[in-house]
């Protein structure tokens, strides 16, 4: 084209349509308009500070102070702390931002650490389930309070042979420490003294691979294993069990507060547990096939002994 050619014979040897060619160009112009009047390019740098009392401090001070801070004790600060003593020292205002570009500048950044996870995630292995109290799935689930407008969680805790749901907490907020507090709840309520403890699973929420869980877990000699990401499959009965909750309760019922949601979702817990025919577990409710299973053992244990 700078030859004098026309831009459809260029167009048509390089094999490229009109539309395609025009259609960027036109793209390629908006963008410099809009970089150029919207400032996308970002906004100039000052090249200075300023001091407590109003004082200008110029860019390359800054750095030289900087330098000085790195010859002496404070070498061991990352680009925060050095901000911080510079603020202290030499009363100047500069925020965390200018303290990384400038550190950055000088090459001067220390290597971030790695956080070290204290507990490890276990993979979940295949098991097979023969009794209760062998495995549990645990997980949080959503409800809205349309009344009052506000959200609250629901955390479940299932026993995967019986479908027994152990524990449960309800409430504005749901935080590590409650998940601690209804894991505890739950092995009080269902396991007798020295008896093996189950296998926890969960996935990789921030309330399951917290310090608090995860110490918890390994005082009481827990084995805790989490799913890996996007395997709901994985928790399924836990996940079965809040779908149900979701088509039975939450879908058709609007609350008007939170005290009203946690009334009815009391009662469905009542009615889940000890009166809902399950169909995988001889049409009983868990609660009814859990006494029929021990029941069961009982006259097998009986018999085994005559």
């Amino acid at each position: 084209m700078k030859r004098g050619d026309s831009t459809a014979k260029v167009l048509r040897i390089l094999e490229v349509h009109e539309s395609t060619y025009y259609y960027r160009k036109t793209q390629d112009a908006s963008k410099t308009e809009q970089g150029t009047s919207c400032g996308k390019k970002g906004r100039p740098v000052p090249g200075f500070s300023l001091t407590n009392t109003g004082e200008k401090v110029d860019d390359e001070q800054i750095k030289q102070w900087l330098l000085e801070l790195l010859e002496g004790e404070e070498h061991i600060y990352g680009y925060k702390n050095l901000a911080l003593c510079l603020r202290r020292q030499r009363g100047l205002i500069l925020n965390k931002k200018k303290a990384y570009r400038l550190c950055k500048e000088l090459r001067i950044l220390q290597k971030q650490r790695k956080k070290k996870n204290k507990h490890p995630r276990r993979i979940p292995r295949n098991r097979t389930v023969t009794g209760v109290n062998q495995l549990w799935q645990i997980d949080i689930k959503y409800g809205y309070a349309l009344g009052c407008q506000r959200f609250f969680f629901v955390l479940s805790i299932i026993d995967v042979f019986d479908r027994v749901v152990v524990g449960q907490h309800r409430g504005p907020a749901c935080e590590a420490k409650h998940v601690v507090e209804t894991l505890l709840l739950a092995l009080q309520d269902r396991l007798e003294p020295g008896v093996a403890l189950p296998t926890i699973r969960t996935d990789n929420g921030p309330q399951f691979v917290s310090k608090l869980f995860g110490d918890t877990c390994e005082s009481l000699g827990i084995y805790h294993e989490r799913i890996p990401p996007r395997s709901p499959n994985m928790n399924a009965y836990i996940e079965s069990f809040h779908s149900l909750l979701e088509r039975d309760l939450f879908s058709l019922t609007e609350f008007m507060t939170l005290e009203k949601a946690y009334d009815e979702l009391d009662r469905y817990m009542d009615f889940y547990n000890n009166r809902r025919m399950h169909g995988s577990l001889k049409s009983m409710p868990p609660v009814e096939f859990s006494q029929w299973v021990m029941e069961l053992e009982d006259r097998t244990e009986f018999h085994r002994v005559l």
